[in-house]
């Protein structure tokens, strides 16, 4: 049985036609920015593919080692989403 490599680069792209832009895990919608906000939140890999069956164990590792590798920009990402979500929700209460 032959068995073939998978380079992990291919797993992670951008478009600009999708997440504004954001690297996603190639193959679907799912940012980056999604799984590491889903890891923060304490969801282990392996309950981000129970709860994503469409996503591979290997493409939540990829996405976390981006993630890890560009940790401060995707952090600031995360802090802005929240900032802004703050501000909206303050002028409906």
């Amino acid at each position: 049985m032959s068995q073939t490599l998978v380079d992990i680069g291919s797993l992670i792209t951008t478009s600009s036609d999708l997440q504004g832009g954001r690297p996603i895990i190639a193959g679907t919608g799912t940012s980056v920015r999604r799984i590491a906000a889903l890891y923060k939140q304490g969801y282990s890999a392996d309950e981000i593919v129970a709860d994503k069956n469409y996503l591979t164990l290997a493409q939540v590792h990829a996405a976390l080692a981006y993630y890890y590798a560009n940790q401060q920009i995707i952090d600031n990402d995360l802090d802005a989403e929240v900032a802004e979500y703050e501000r909206l929700a303050s002028q409906w209460f």
